[in-house]
């Protein structure tokens, strides 16, 4: 699943970064670091990458900063690596574009399934979905990662994009919170709403009409969340 992907390792610990890279090496990955945000922005102006590890706490330009700065340029995914373990500093991290937080200490093999999680949501496919989706006021062509809303085209994160996705492959029908976490994250997931819920809104500030009562993305008390499609052009 990572062999030949390049990860980029952003912590201002050279023994971290000697041990991630030494680590995801012998899983075939091609690791290239920074110590700050500063160099990882260059880094990523100077090549490709296919995942990004990111440490929060660094001098000079900090995690959130940089997580922010990276999002804002690239769709790459970003996983947060942190000894802060607070839930209000995961919302934080997902807020500023991370697509999962791992606290530390953790274990190789966990960091090895939440990177095949991320790099697998990179391809996520779901054969019941169309390739493009049009209603009044939201056009998705899923073929091309386009979405147009109101008219204009917004810019999705690879993660945004995915739970669109499955929502629509699911449309009219309550997906609950875990079958969603699972689908997206991965099986070892289920209990993390706090990162649906970022991601929501998220998308709804992203593509919802107006800031009132959701158009689209409905809310199901004590279930999960239903995308609504009324009046759906949908094309196979």
């Amino acid at each position: 699943m990572i062999h030949n992907r390049s990860v980029l390792v952003i912590d201002d610990e050279p023994q971290i970064r000697r041990v991630l890279r030494a680590s995801l090496n012998t899983q075939g990955a091609v690791v290239v670091d920074a110590q700050n945000g500063e160099e990882a922005l260059e880094l990523l102006r100077q090549r490709t990458v296919d995942l990004v590890l990111l440490d929060l706490n660094m001098p000079g330009m900090g995690g959130f900063e940089t997580c922010r700065a990276i999002r804002n340029a690239w769709d790459v995914p970003i996983i947060v690596l942190s000894v802060r373990d607070s839930d209000k500093d995961k919302v934080q991290a997902l807020d500023a574009g991370a697509d999962d937080y791992v606290s530390k200490p953790f274990s190789f093999d966990e960091l090895m399934a939440r990177i095949r999680a991320a790099l697998r949501r990179c391809g996520f496919a779901t054969d019941t979905v169309p390739k493009r989706v049009s209603v009044p006021g939201l056009d998705i062509d899923f073929g091309s990662r386009r979405v147009m809303a109101g008219g204009k085209v917004v810019r999705l994160t690879p993660t945004e994009f995915d739970i669109l996705r499955y929502l629509v492959s699911n449309a009219n029908k309550p997906v609950a919170h875990r079958k969603l976490l699972q689908a997206i994250w991965g099986p070892e997931y289920g209990e993390q709403i706090e990162y649906l819920r970022v991601f929501i809104n998220q998308l709804r500030k992203k593509i919802e009409p107006s800031a009132g009562k959701p158009t689209f993305i409905q809310t199901e008390p004590r279930i999960g969340y239903r995308f609504a499609l009324e009046g759906l052009t949908a094309e196979a």
